[in-house]
């Protein structure tokens, strides 16, 4: 899959948004030095972040962003996407016939990558960026409730 830090930290900064606002402006200064993010990373991010409508900005004194709505209202899904970074698995072309190879043929495997990448983008269209602050998220898979699938992991 293709998730660069681009992504990640987009995330990362909302999360820190959402927790450290309380309907105050957040500066950026303050986002980059809590989550070690370059600051003017974070300012083309925000950038993305504002032309999508997750947040706005509060100019002046005291100034900074505030998230557009409740927390509880935005998912990781709009997040990643208001910053152009594709949820993509395969290498071709998303929404295209022509597949990975050179002759345009997709591989054996295509359709098995195409779909989980469908379902990652439903998974982070089901979070809220509410749950990843009220670290509501982990373990909700269940996965490593099962003694097998621990073994396994180990």
């Amino acid at each position: 899959m293709r998730l660069s830090t681009k992504g990640r930290y987009a995330v990362m900064a909302m999360g820190d948004l959402a927790s450290h606002s309380q309907g105050k402006p957040v500066a950026l200064a303050d986002i980059a030095e809590r989550q070690e993010i370059s600051l003017s990373y974070l300012e083309q991010l925000f950038g993305k972040l504002r032309k999508g409508g997750l947040v706005r900005s509060v100019r002046g004194p005291g100034g900074g962003y505030l998230l557009s709505r409740p927390a509880g209202e935005m998912r990781i899904s709009d997040i990643i996407l208001a910053v152009d970074e594709p949820i993509q698995t395969t290498r071709c072309t998303p929404g295209t016939p022509a597949g990975c190879h050179n002759n345009k043929g997709r591989c054996l495997t295509h359709d098995l990558w195409e779909e989980l990448g469908n379902q990652i983008y439903l998974y982070l269209s089901s979070v809220t960026l509410e749950q990843v602050v009220q670290r509501k998220v982990l373990g909700t898979s269940g996965l490593f409730g099962d003694p097998a699938i621990s073994a396994a992991a180990q």
